[in-house]
């Protein structure tokens, strides 16, 4: 290598690669004051569902974007504002606007995030226009709305009712609520005194406890949260009482007599104290068979049920103790009994439906709409759409399927 000796500079010049040196660094520093420092991760959305019905809301929840910042949610041809909070999330309620796949995204400042979601067909609409009302329960319950969209493809309509389950460590489900409130439905709602998968034996959860007063504090949640939501809720607490399968029955769980009716009404006044009018109290035993527990000394009265209610199921050969039955023999003594002791009061049939062994269940689909059609104040019918201990699910067979969507649209 030949080094060729530095030429003296005038004094204070700088050689021409020190002043790009400078130049850059200056531009480096008013960069710096110019720019935002990089987030501490990146912006994300998530969706309260993935899918739904045109028409059907659905929530967007955002994190990572600048804090107390407007930005805009877009879903399809739809369009919110919305304003961050001081940890940068969002969260936003927005009809998607369009067919198909669209894309939900959010832009707040220089943060953006978006996820694709799949507007579906409307479901075939609720019939008015029949005297008995088409309700349903699923394994997924009113928060799986891709289960009510099958079974309103199944049926070719709609469900108005949708069963709902919750236990004594649950707050009142109003999100659920509002969610089947937004299908242009209403919900039944089961409200059982015992922590699910406890057993029959739970004595925190005695019907004298109940009554008593131990659990008035949550009661009184329930009720406000449900006074305060104000829509109509049909709630059911207790349900099927006259059998010996779960602790609120009496002769179990230290339950003796009377217990239940005195634990009844006082959950019904407790609740009713809050100003909850939008509640309609459904009183539901399941149907009598031999040694279930007398009707007579567990109804509560007139004034503590706005509606009364059978549980009702074809068992056919699916268990070693059961054999088949036809609707009228199922159900007919259930209802004799509950036009005696509430005269005048509307029956719904609150969960039914029926094996596939031991007959044919497409046959005794067409038959129970028929029975039930005969009987004018039986005023809905909710099928339980869940393989359980048996398939009681509508699409169990084709002829199933077929039979049920021709009797739904023939009933009363």
């Amino acid at each position: 290598m030949i080094i060729v000796p530095a030429q003296p500079l005038p004094p204070g010049t700088l050689p021409a690669a020190a002043r790009i040196l400078l130049l850059l660094t200056a531009v480096a520093v008013l960069m710096v004051g110019l720019t935002p420092p990089p987030a501490g991760a990146a912006a994300t959305i998530t969706l309260s569902s993935s899918a739904g019905t045109a028409g059907a809301g659905v929530t967007v929840t955002g994190a990572g974007f600048p804090k107390r910042t407007k930005g805009t949610v877009v879903a399809g041809t739809s369009r919110v504002a919305v304003t961050t909070t001081s940890t940068g999330t969002l969260q936003v309620s927005i009809v998607p606007g369009g067919s198909g796949t669209v894309t939900i995204s959010a832009a707040v400042g220089s943060a953006a995030a978006s996820t694709g979601y799949t507007v579906l067909a409307a479901a075939p609409g609720t019939d008015s226009s029949k005297g008995i009302r088409f309700g349903v329960g699923t394994g997924g319950g009113p928060a799986a709305g891709g289960e009510l969209d099958e079974v309103a493809a199944l049926a070719g309509e709609a469900p108005s009712i949708v069963l709902s389950y919750k236990d004594f460590n649950q707050p009142a489900p109003i999100a659920e609520l509002e969610a089947v409130r937004a299908r242009g439905a209403e919900t039944l709602l089961t409200w059982e005194p015992w922590t699910w998968g406890g057993g029959t034996e739970q004595p925190a959860y005695s019907l004298d406890r109940i009554a008593a007063g131990d659990f008035d504090a949550y009661l009184r949640e329930w009720g406000s949260a449900l006074g305060q939501w104000g829509r109509p809720v049909y709630l059911r607490f207790g349900h099927e009482m006259n059998g010996d399968w779960y602790p609120w029955s009496e002769g179990v769980n230290g339950n003796g007599a009377g217990d239940y009716v005195a634990a009844y009404r006082h959950v019904h006044d407790v609740v009713r104290s809050t100003g909850a009018t939008n509640v309609s109290w459904v009183w539901n035993p399941n149907v009598p068979y031999w040694g279930s527990t007398p009707l007579d000394g567990l109804y509560p009265g007139q004034g503590y049920a706005d509606v009364v209610a059978l549980d009702g199921y074809n068992w056919g050969t699916s268990q070693s103790w059961s054999g088949w039955q036809d609707p009228a023999a199922l159900f007919g003594d259930g209802l004799a009994q509950l036009r005696r002791l509430a005269p005048g009061t509307p029956i719904v049939i609150a969960e039914t439906s029926s094996s596939e062994l031991g007959g044919s269940k497409a046959r005794w689909i067409t038959d129970l709409f028929g029975y039930l059609s005969a009987q004018p104040d039986v005023v809905g019918l909710v099928w339980f759409h869940i393989a359980k201990e048996a398939d009681w699910r509508i699409d169990s067979s084709t002829a199933s399927v077929d039979a049920f969507a021709a009797a739904l649209d023939a009933r009363r």
